[in-house]
This record gives structure tokens, sequence and C-alpha cells, in this order.
């Protein structure tokens, strides 16, 4: 208890806020800012982050995408203690939904002119949302530039120059939307400079099935199967709360009768993505370097799931 209090007394301390792009990340707990890129020009992004006080050049950087809340600055926190004792850089972009809406951050950037007025309800007293497949509207955005995946290494740019860091990879977790846009960053983005990518409780999935549309399937975004080779070598790992079922009311989860073919609930839906995948690739000839990792006695939990991932990366 007190080691922690200790952390957070350190991180409020700490806390500034600076303005990319010639800037110093300090010791402590901080943020900045960073324009979008191409048509998100005129938007910034606020960048949250914590310097543990034994950084140095060699040490890891980890990257964490929040979830549909982009609580850059709680998802920071929650890895503040696993920052100090293993020396690692927290890294968290916060993305504003008024700017960044479900097709630019869930979806990430993949669809543009999304309609979401229709088809959309709300079941009372549930976390579903339901979703009319037929009445939702949008377009697939093939300028690969408006994606947010080249968000990322372009951070990890500016990181590596600000901390005169020795690192050329880095890791990245996210939970539920930040799960979703990492299984999409390794299929879609897979010459990212992301080393190992966590994750976490995914609402839904984008299967490499060229009979379903986007975003539940890849039929029409352009994407040849034969590079799905580069996506399958990646360290993505499908870490999965085992009490993220049916019984789970955190957390909104899309219902749709496609979306149903994955899983009702997150655990059946992230199972069944990487065993889908992982027998499209074999079926394939392609290598799988994909993993599954069930975390005990957790829900849809994004501090007890990153407290799994941050043993999961650094303690073992």
């Amino acid at each position: 208890m007190k080691q922690r209090f200790l952390l957070l007394f350190i991180a409020l301390i700490s806390v500034q806020v600076v303005v990319a792009q010639n800037f110093t990340i300090n010791n402590g707990s901080g943020s900045f800012k960073i324009k979008g890129s191409r048509k998100h020009l005129a938007d910034s992004i606020t960048i949250f982050y914590h310097r543990p006080i034994n950084f140095n050049r060699n040490s890891r950087i980890l990257m964490v995408v929040p979830g549909a809340g982009r609580n850059g600055d709680d998802y920071r926190d929650s890895w503040i203690e696993t920052s100090e004792k293993y020396g690692v850089l927290i890294i968290s972009p916060s993305y504003p939904e008024k700017e960044y809406n479900y097709g630019d951050y869930h979806l990430g950037g993949i669809v543009k002119d999304l309609n979401l007025l229709k088809g959309v309800s709300f079941k009372k007293g549930t976390n579903q949302v339901h979703i009319d497949e037929n009445a939702i509207e949008f377009n697939i955005n093939n300028n690969k530039e408006d994606w947010i995946f080249n968000d990322f290494d372009r951070l990890f740019k500016i990181i590596k120059k600000s901390t005169n860091s020795n690192q050329n990879k880095y890791d990245m977790f996210g939970h539920s939307a930040g799960g979703q846009i990492l299984h999409r960053l390794a299929l879609f983005s897979p010459n990212s400079k992301a080393d190992r990518i966590l994750a976490s409780n995914s609402g839904t999935y984008t299967l490499p099935d060229y009979g379903i549309s986007f975003p539940f399937g890849m039929e029409n975004v352009g994407i040849q199967q034969n590079r799905l080779k580069k996506s399958f070598k990646k360290k993505l790992v499908l870490f999965l709360g085992e009490l993220d079922n049916e019984s789970e009311t955190r957390g909104r989860i899309l219902r749709s009768e496609t979306a149903d073919k994955q899983g009702t609930n997150r655990l059946d839906r992230g199972k069944n993505f990487y065993t889908f995948c992982k027998d499209f690739s074999e079926n394939s000839g392609m290598k799988f370097n994909w993993k599954l990792e069930l975390i005990a006695n957790v829900g849809h939990d994004q501090q007890k799931m990153a407290e799994a991932a941050a043993e999961y990366l650094y303690g073992q």
C-alpha cells in the first residue's frame, strides 16, 4: 500500500502538459498533444505518459490504447506501478470522440461516411447495442493514410527522439475498443513497428473471411489473402478474461446477425476469432505466431487485465 501511494504521489507532483513537436518527457506523469494525421490535421490527440525514475535509453516502451471512453489518463494510471517496477515507459493516446467517431476509432478509419443514426437500438436494462446491418450506411476508405494505425508508429518516432531511446520496436496493450483496434492493426498494418500486441476483451472482430464484408469480414477491403502472411507472423496475443462471458454486464456489446455468428459474448467471440484465424493460416500454408491467453477470474475490467498483461509482458 505504501509503495502504491508513493508511486501515485510521484505521478501527481510530476504532472505536466506540453505540446509536441520538440519537448522533453521528464520523470513521472504528464501529457502532450500531437496533431492527427491527414483528414484529422485540424484535430489533436492527447498523449498521456508515465516515465519511471529508472528509465534509460534501453528501457522498453509500451503503448496503451484505451477503450470506448478514450480515457488515456486512466489507462496510463493503471500502468504506473508496472512502469516503476520494470522501468517501462507508458504511452497512452486519447482520441476525442467528437472528432474520432466509431468508424475512425473502433474500426481504425477503414470506413468513411459512417451513418449510425438508423439501425441502432439499445436494449433497456442491459449492456447490449442491437444493430440492423441493412440500415447502417458507410463506405470503405481505401486511403490507408487516414487509418488510425499509422499514428502509432508516428507517435513512437516522436517518443524515441524525445527520450533518445535505443528501442526500435514497442509493445502494445488495448482493452475493449482498444482491443478491437489492435487486432485490426495486426491484420491491416502488419509492417508496423509494434512488437508484442495484446488485444484484450474486444467486443467484435474482423475475421479474414472473404465471404463476409467489413467490419466482420474482409470481402470488400481490398486486402489480398497472401498479404495476411505478414499479419499472422505478428506477435498478436488474444488476451481474454474468462469471466467476460454472457454474465458480464460492464461495457457495451454490439449484437447483430453477423456479429452473433462470432458468439454472443466477448469471451466466445475472442476464442472463435482465434480458432478461425489459426485454421485459416494453417489451411493456407502460412506461419501462425498468434497466441490465446485466458485470464482466470477476470471479466471486462481493464485494470485487472492490465495487471495480468504486465506480468505476461515483463514479469516472466
